[in-house]
């Protein structure tokens, strides 16, 4: 004879996973942004993202960056992205 163990539900959970935002825009409007220009504001980086309506969290990221100017490869770094 066998003994029965019940058995009980067991709820196996992960961690959240915390999605990176899709950089393809950031680094679209980094290009359009540097076209032409070495070094621009972080207020005006945030203005444009704004506008090009790129998700909370770039926006976020943006807005926490010192004042002060960037070129195109700090802000690259600094946010995320992959222009260079």
């Amino acid at each position: 004879m066998t003994d029965d163990v019940p058995v009980t539900d067991v709820t196996v959970t992960e961690a959240p996973v915390i999605e990176e935002p899709d950089t393809r825009r950031l680094d679209e409007l980094l290009e359009d942004l540097y076209h032409g220009q070495e070094r621009i504001s972080q207020a005006d980086i945030y203005r444009r993202a704004v506008a090009a309506e790129l998700p909370a969290q770039l926006l976020t990221r943006i807005a926490a960056l010192p004042e002060g100017t960037y070129a195109v490869d700090e802000v690259a770094d600094l946010l995320g992205g992959s222009v260079t």
